[in-house]
Formats: structure tokens, C-alpha cells, sequence
């Protein structure tokens, strides 16, 4: 059965556009326009844009267009979607923001107080991967899915503390850096360990575990997150089945290794990167990092 039954609405969400295209146009104000209202500021880099601009149209793809209906439809599209909300886009718009907006925002009066808490690395990794984990539990996912207000708010909190998480690797204001070289590398593994409980669990299942994907009426249910109530009413629908021909477990068994290969393919990127800027830091400071062992040495044979 063909995805056009539901509607134009439905399949391109001419409501995100109209707000990507508000924070698109509000983002350049402040940037460019606005500028020279801040304290401190440098001028927009061709760079910074670019991250800013992909972020949104990868927020659009995933969000809004059809690819979020087919999600509500197979799991293992859900899974896509969610791997590169909270893995990919993140990282993306945090590096299309230039540093001295993030500065402003951080250093407001009530964010200044919570923002070392939050971002802290311990508490940043174990909140976000606990939270992803505990989003996948069976009886949370289901509930969460037939509940419109609910799903939004869960999924806008995955992704603010998935922008916790990525503060610590993504270098944005000089002085908030916590984590360097080698310690980026653990704290990237770390979470990657974090994360495969879940996405084994799913994968290695024998048996399908959510109702939202597999019976009928949760699943029509569920499909009010994505389509008007007044479309549904119209059409006669029997469950996921009547769009693909994937069974139940085989699409969640897939959607577990997906998110897993994607969430590699991401950290990897992020790895190798990390690894040849702290290599070639070490490299340009050879002398002096030779020098300060040294002086340490000294210190500890005179005591």
C-alpha cells in the first residue's frame, strides 16, 4: 500500500518547515546581523554555516519528511533515526554554533550554576546512555509511543543530554575543555560499551518485543504521532504489514544492528579524528612536554 494515503501533511511536515526555516533565518540574524551587539564575537565562518545549515536539513530527512512516517512503520527505520538524532546531528549543530554564542548561553545566571553538573563527563555519559537504554525497556517504549506530548518531550530530553554527552568531545569554548587526547578516546569507548547492552538485547531477541510495531491497534494508536487523527479515521487499516513485508523480528533484529553500525561509523570518524589532533600536539610540543617530564623527575629525586 502506498505512504501517499496519508496525506501530504503526514509525509512532509510543512509545520517543521516553516520552524527549521524560523531558527534558520533567526540563526543568521544573530550571527551576522546581531553581531556586533555581543561583547565578544568574531564573524560567521563558511564553516560554522555549513555544520549549521547540514543539521537541520539531517533534523528535516529524519523528523520530517517521509522517512519519519516509515519509521513509525518499521522499527529498524526508527532506529536510523534515532542513531543520527542523537549521534550525528548533535555534534553537527554544536559546531555550526560559533563559540562566543555558546560562551553567552553558558554563562547565563541560572545555566552557569547546572551547566558544569550536566556536562560533567561521568554524569553526562551515565545519564545519556542510561536514558537511551531505559527508552528501549519494552513497556517504557510502547507507553512513550502512544502518547504524543510524551514522545516529544522524552525525545527533546534524549537529545539535550546526547548535546551533554557530545560537550565533552566536541571542542567548543577553549576553556570549558574537561577531556584531552587520550581521554577523549576512553570517554568515546566508554560510551560505546554503554550502549551495545541495549542494542544487543534487541538484536540477539527471539522474539519481537514491541507492541507499538506489532499489534494492530498500538500501532494505529502510534501512528498518531505522525499522521492527523482525522486521515486515520478515513482509512482502514489492518497494521504494518499492509506497507512491508519484513517480519516483526527480523526489522527489529535489523534495527539493533543498524543503530549499532551507525553509532561505530560516527564514533570512529570522531576517534581517528581525536587521535591524529592529540598526535600531532604532541608531535609540535615534543620539546617542551620532554622538558616538563624532566623537571618533574627532578622534583621527585630531591624529595
Amino acid at each position: 500500500m502506498p505512504l501517499s494515503i496519508f496525506g501530504f501533511q503526514a509525509l512532509w511536515s510543512p509545520v517543521m518547515i516553516g520552524v527549521l526555516v524560523f531558527i534558520t533565518v533567526l540563526y543568521f540574524l544573530i550571527t551576522v546581523k546581531w553581531r556586533k551587539d555581543f561583547k565578544v564575537s568574531e564573524p560567521l565562518k563558511k564553516k560554522e554555516a555549513a555544520y549549521f545549515i547540514i543539521g537541520l536539513v539531517l533534523l528535516y530527512i529524519i523528523k520530517g519528511s517521509p522517512i519519519d512516517l516509515i519509521g513509525h512503520i518499521m522499527f529498524s527505520v526508527h532506529m536510523v533515526q534515532m542513531a543520527i538524532l542523537l549521534l550525528l546531528i548533535p555534534p553537527v549543530l554544536m559546531l555550526g554554533i560559533p563559540w562566543w554564542v555558546w560562551k553567552v548561553v553558558i554563562e547565563l545566571p541560572v545555566v552557569r550554576r547546572i551547566f558544569p553538573i550536566v556536562t560533567s563527563p561521568l554524569i553526562a555519559l551515565i545519564v545519556f546512555c542510561g536514558l537511551f537504554s531505559m527508552y528501549h525497556i519494552p513497556l517504557i517504549f510502547d507507553y512513550i509511543k502512544l502518547d504524543e506530548a510524551l514522545h516529544g518531550t522524552v525525545t527533546f530530553i534524549l537529545f539535550v543530554t546526547a548535546v551533554f554527552m557530545w560537550w565533552n568531545i566536541v571542542d567548543i569554548v577553549e576553556e570549558g575543555k574537561r577531556l584531552h587526547g587520550l581521554k577523549k578516546i576512553g570517554y568515546i569507548i566508554a560510551s560505546a560499551i554503554l550502549i551495545t547492552p541495549a542494542c544487543a538485547l534487541i538484536i540477539f531477541s527471539s522474539n519481537p518485543f514491541y507492541a507499538t510495531y506489532t499489534n494492530a491497534d498500538s500501532w494505529l494508536k502510534a501512528m498518531e504521532l505522525c499522521v492527523p487523527i482525522g486521515t486515520l479515521s478515513g482509512l482502514s487499516l489492518s497494521g504494518p504489514e499492509l506497507f512491508t513485508n519484513m517480519a516483526p523480528l527480523a526489522d527489529q533484529q535489523l534495527g539493533g544492528i543498524v543503530m549499532k553500525i551507525i553509532q561505530e561509523i560516527i564514533y570512529a570518524v570522531f576517534l581517528g579524528s581525536i587521535f591524529f589532533k592529540w598526535y600531532r600536539s604532541e608531535q609540535e610540543n615534543a620539546d617542551e612536554i620532554t622538558a616538563k617530564a624532566l623537571a618533574d623527575l627532578q622534583v621527585q629525586a630531591k624529595h
